[in-house]
């Protein structure tokens, strides 16, 4: 699943030690550029390069698995990134320019016409 998404808060970063070895984890919370803005805490489970790379306020394609899972009788839903990219901010459709045009040519100047000027037209 993707969405976008701006960085809204970073929250400090928890380790500790498993069977499987150590491990590090950091949540950031995104807000989503909605009418009504939505946010969304997303779990950075061993990729300390990609959270060092945000930044508040900055928008971002985050790309994330939600799994959800029962616990004691109770259901708790986990979102953990695998990749997070910087929003690519695409330059408008700039308008057809238009063509430079010559300038202007010098009007002729119009002198009134004597009256004793013969006109030559046939009509």
């Amino acid at each position: 699943m993707e969405f976008e998404g701006v960085v809204y808060k970073i929250l400090p970063a928890t380790s500790g030690t498993s069977a499987r070895g150590e491990w590090k984890r950091q949540d950031v919370v995104f807000e989503l550029p909605q009418e009504f803005s939505r946010k969304i805490c997303v779990t950075f489970f061993n990729k300390e390069s990609d959270v060092a790379q945000l930044r508040e306020g900055m928008a971002y394609m985050v790309s994330v698995n939600v799994e959800s899972r029962e616990y004691n009788g109770r259901w708790y839903t986990d979102v953990r990134a695998w990749r997070v990219q910087p929003k690519v901010v695409e330059a408008p459709a700039a308008e057809p320019a238009m063509p430079e045009m010559p300038p202007f040519a010098e009007e002729p100047s119009y002198a009134a016409t004597p009256a004793a000027e013969v006109d030559d037209l046939p009509f």
